[in-house]
C-alpha cells in the first residue's frame, strides 16, 4: 500500500512539474514582447479567481492579520523579488540554464537554515553545499562568458526562493494559508501596478489569453504538487523537481531553438547531484532537526502558484482526529 501511495505521489509530482515547465515556456514566449513587470502583474491579477476559490474552502477561524508581521513582510518582499527575477530570467536565458540556477536553492536553504532555524549542518551537507555552488560557477563560467542581467536574475530567484522557503518553515505553523498566499499576491499587484504605467505595452486578446493560461498553469501545478505530498513521502517526491530540466530542454529545443551547451549540462548535473545528496542526508533520522529542504513545497519562481506547504497544513488540520497526528507528521510545512 505504501509503495502504491508513493507511486501516486511520484505521478502527481511529475505531472505538476511538467505543468510548471509549460508555465515557464509560456512566460518565455511572452517575455519576447513584454516586460516581466507587465507579465507578472496580469498573471497574478488573473490568479485571484483561483485563489478565491481555494480560500473559500479554508474553514480556519482567524483574521488576515499576520501573527509574525516582520517575518511575513520579509517573506513577501522575497517572493516579489523571486517572481520578478524568475520571470525576467525565463525571458532572456535558455530554460535549462534558468533551472540550473533555481536548482541551487536547496543549498542556499541549507545555509540560511543555520541562522534562521537554528539548524546544525554537518560536514556532509556542507560538502554538498560547496559542490552545488561549484556547479553554479560551472554554469556561469566567469571570465569565459560575460555576466548578464539575466544570470544575476536567475541567482536572485534562487536566493529569494530559499529565503521564502526557510521563513515558511519557521512561521508556517502559526500563519494561515490565506496570509501566506494573499500578502505576496497583493504586494505584486501594488508594486507591479506602480511600474506598469511606465512600461505598459498594449496586448492583443490572444496574449491576454496566454496570461490567463499562465495563471491557470501556476495553480494547476501547485495542486498537483499538493496531491504529490499528500500521497508520497517527502524524500520520494522532492527529487521529482529535477525533472523540470528535461522539460525545459525539450521546450527550449522545440519552440525556442535552444540547445544547452556542455557547461550548462555539466553544471546542472553537479547541482542536481548536490541537491539530491542534501535530500538524502535530511531524510536520514538524526541528520536534520528541521528538514528545511524536504519541507520545501512551493516551487521557486512561480508567483501564481499557491503556497503548497501552507495549503497542506490547512488540509491536515481539517483531517479526522484519528488521522491528524499522522498527517501532521508527514506534511508539516
Amino acid at each position: 500500500m505504501l509503495q502504491q501511495s508513493n507511486l501516486k505521489g511520484v505521478a502527481f509530482a511529475l505531472g505538476g512539474f511538467a505543468v510548471f515547465s509549460t508555465h515557464d515556456a509560456v512566460i518565455k514566449f511572452l517575455g519576447a514582447d513584454y516586460a516581466p513587470f507587465q507579465i507578472l502583474f496580469f498573471s497574478v491579477l488573473l490568479s485571484f479567481p483561483f485563489a478565491t476559490l481555494m480560500l473559500m474552502s479554508d474553514k480556519e477561524a482567524d483574521t488576515l492579520r499576520p501573527h509574525h508581521p516582520k517575518w511575513v513582510a520579509v517573506r513577501t518582499a522575497a517572493m516579489v523579488a523571486t517572481g520578478t527575477s524568475a520571470f525576467y530570467a525565463f525571458s532572456v536565458l535558455p530554460l535549462a540554464q534558468v533551472y540550473a540556477f533555481i536548482f541551487a536553492a536547496p543549498m542556499l536553504i541549507t545555509v540560511l537554515s543555520i541562522p534562521i532555524l537554528g539548524e546544525r549542518v554537518g560536514i556532509h551537507r556542507w560538502a554538498a553545499v560547496i559542490l552545488g555552488l561549484a556547479g553554479v560557477m560551472i554554469v556561469l563560467r566567469p571570465g569565459a562568458e560575460p555576466m548578464t542581467v539575466g544570470h544575476v536574475a536567475g541567482l536572485v530567484a534562487a536566493a529569494g526562493g530559499a529565503v521564502v522557503s526557510v521563513i515558511t518553515r519557521k512561521i508556517g505553523k502559526q500563519e494561515r494559508a490565506a496570509v501566506l498566499m494573499l500578502y505576496p499576491m497583493m504586494a505584486n499587484i501594488v508594486l507591479m501596478g506602480c511600474v506598469l504605467p511606465f512600461i505598459y505595452k498594449p496586448m492583443p486578446i490572444e496574449h491576454v489569453g496566454l496570461l490567463a493560461i499562465v495563471s491557470l498553469l501556476g495553480f494547476s501545478g501547485g495542486l498537483c504538487v499538493i496531491g504529490a505530498y499528500r500521497y508520497g513521502d517527502a524524500a520520494i517526491v522532492a527529487p521529482m523537481q529535477y525533472s523540470q530540466i528535461i522539460w525545459g530542454s525539450a521546450f527550449g529545443f522545440l519552440f525556442f531553438a535552444e540547445i544547452p551547451d556542455r557547461e550548462t549540462g555539466i553544471g546542472a548535473a553537479v547541482i542536481i547531484g548536490a541537491g539530491l545528496y542534501v535530500v538524502i542526508r535530511e531524510s536520514l533520522a538524526g541528520n536534520s532537526e528541521n528538514t528545511p529542504v524536504l519541507r520545501t513545497r512551493t516551487r521557486t519562481g512561480t508567483a501564481t502558484s499557491p503556497n503548497i506547504g501552507a495549503m497542506l497544513r490547512a488540509q491536515t488540520e481539517r483531517a479526522l482526529p484519528g488521522h491528524e497526528a499522522l498527517a501532521k507528521s508527514k506534511h508539516d510545512p
